[in-house]
Formats: C-alpha cells, sequence, structure tokens
C-alpha cells in the first residue's frame, strides 16, 4: 500500500480543479494499492507528511514567489521532518499568471533542503487556465501513485 499526500493551496475554483486532477490521476483505476489524502496547505502537518511515501505539492504564483499558504506549510514541517524524510519522492505543480518561475524556485530551495527527490522536473503552467492544464496534473497524479506501487521511488 501506497500513501500519497497532496498539499496545495487552492484560492479559486481552478486552482481547485487542478488539485482534484493530481487526485484523480493518483487514483487512476489501473493502480490498486494506493490511498490519496488532499489537504490544503492551511490544514497539512507534518504528520501527514510522515504518514505519506510520496507527496505532490501544488502553489500558484504569488508575486514571483510560491503562495503564503505553501510556504506556512513548509514553515511549519521542516524542522519536524528533516531528518526523517531524507530522499521522500515529491512532485511540485505551479499555476503562474507570467512564468511561475519563482514560485518554482522558491520551492525547489526549501525541498533541497529537506533532500526530497523530484520524480520528475516541476510542473509549471502559467498564463490563462487551459484544459490541457487538468490533463498535466491527472498526469502527474499517475505518475507519482504508479511509481510509488511500482517501487519505482
Amino acid at each position: 500500500m501506497s500513501n500519497v499526500l497532496v498539499v496545495s493551496n487552492c484560492p479559486s475554483e481552478n486552482t481547485k480543479r487542478l488539485q482534484n486532477a493530481v487526485v484523480k490521476g493518483c487514483e487512476n483505476g489501473d493502480l490498486e494499492d494506493t490511498t490519496v489524502r488532499a489537504l490544503i496547505a492551511w490544514d497539512a502537518d507534518a504528520d501527514d507528511v510522515l504518514w505519506c511515501d510520496g507527496i505532490i505539492l501544488g502553489t500558484t504564483e504569488n508575486f514571483g514567489y510560491m503562495s503564503g499558504a505553501i510556504k506556512d506549510f513548509l514553515e511549519r514541517i521542516y524542522y519536524p521532518c528533516l531528518e526523517l524524510t531524507d530522499g521522500k519522492p515529491v512532485a511540485l505543480f505551479v499555476k503562474g499568471g507570467l512564468d511561475g518561475q519563482g514560485a518554482k524556485t522558491s520551492v525547489e530551495r526549501i525541498l533541497v533542503g529537506l533532500k526530497w527527490k523530484f520524480i520528475q522536473p516541476p510542473l509549471v503552467m502559467k498564463g490563462d487556465f487551459q484544459p490541457s492544464f487538468l490533463s498535466q496534473c491527472e498526469t502527474l497524479g499517475t505518475t507519482m501513485a504508479a511509481g510509488l506501487e511500482a517501487g519505482i521511488y
């Protein structure tokens, strides 16, 4: 059994749709042994991180940086998880307005300190909301869940 934690900032209906697409991917019908816990960043804590085998983070780009909710989450879990989660598989999706790079980079810096391992390059979706963002997020969720189930991560 694999446990996947999805923690994201969902200030709008569209960002909630992105989180839901990630969860849908994790719950792909071809996968049998995956449990998914999806939380908004304010509600997630270190116990959730310790529970999971892999984590998917989602943030909006706010003023060229990660969202305050994700920053708060990472600050709260950093020291309690620092030496207990080395090598934890992680994926990141960013919904950016202009380019999303500042949000991506700011999260990456913290994850390097935690010594978590990216399963793939961060998914950065920029500009106006596109239906293709949903399929990209669903694929991200499936990739994490399938990789954990197969013992790749």
